[in-house]
């Protein structure tokens, strides 16, 4: 094979491992999934499919070999303006008091999108393109002192930054 060759093979093996950096921008972030760099959680969002809503983004978050599923939302915020999420775990459905939402929270805190140029800025709404990274400041430590996979289980911190994986489009 020459050597013109053997680099056109490289290139095209190159092209198939590299992730579409351009992908986030081709996603709407309503249908974004995301990666934390263990491969352990994966946040995967959903349509709202509602102008009333008070979120502007949901999510669910699943766990490696496990079948636990977190819910999460991501709501506005004024003064200062902020976009802030909360995950919560198997709360009740219909009305629930204050004491139970606080009971099911998990996580709650700032929601960080981070754009190809490492621009930080809050999340987007469900219908704008995707950011390319979700940061959701000290997740790990919550998830991890969390019970979601059971009672005295030990759950593998993730690192508050998720990166673009694919559009479910």
């Amino acid at each position: 094979m020459s050597k013109k060759a053997s680099l056109a093979a490289l290139f095209a093996v190159s092209a198939l491992t590299l992730p579409d950096i351009a992908a986030a921008a081709d996603c709407l972030q309503s249908h974004a999934v995301y990666a934390d760099r263990d491969g352990i959680y994966q946040l995967k969002f959903q349509p709202l499919n509602s102008d009333a809503a008070a979120a502007n983004n949901q999510f669910k978050i699943t766990v490696k070999d496990s079948d636990a599923v977190l819910d999460g939302y991501v709501m506005p915020s004024e003064d200062p303006t902020r976009t802030i999420g909360m995950v919560m775990f198997h709360c009740p459905d219909g009305d629930a008091t204050g004491a139970d939402l606080d009971a099911c929270t998990i996580w709650q805190g700032p929601v960080y999108g981070v754009d190809a140029k490492g621009v930080i800025d809050n999340l987007p709404a469900e219908k704008s393109n995707a950011v390319d990274s979700i940061v959701l400041p000290a997740i790990g430590p919550a998830l991890r002192d969390s019970t979601i996979l059971g009672e005295g289980k030990q759950v593998a911190a993730p690192w508050d930054v998720f990166a673009f994986k694919e559009c479910t489009k």
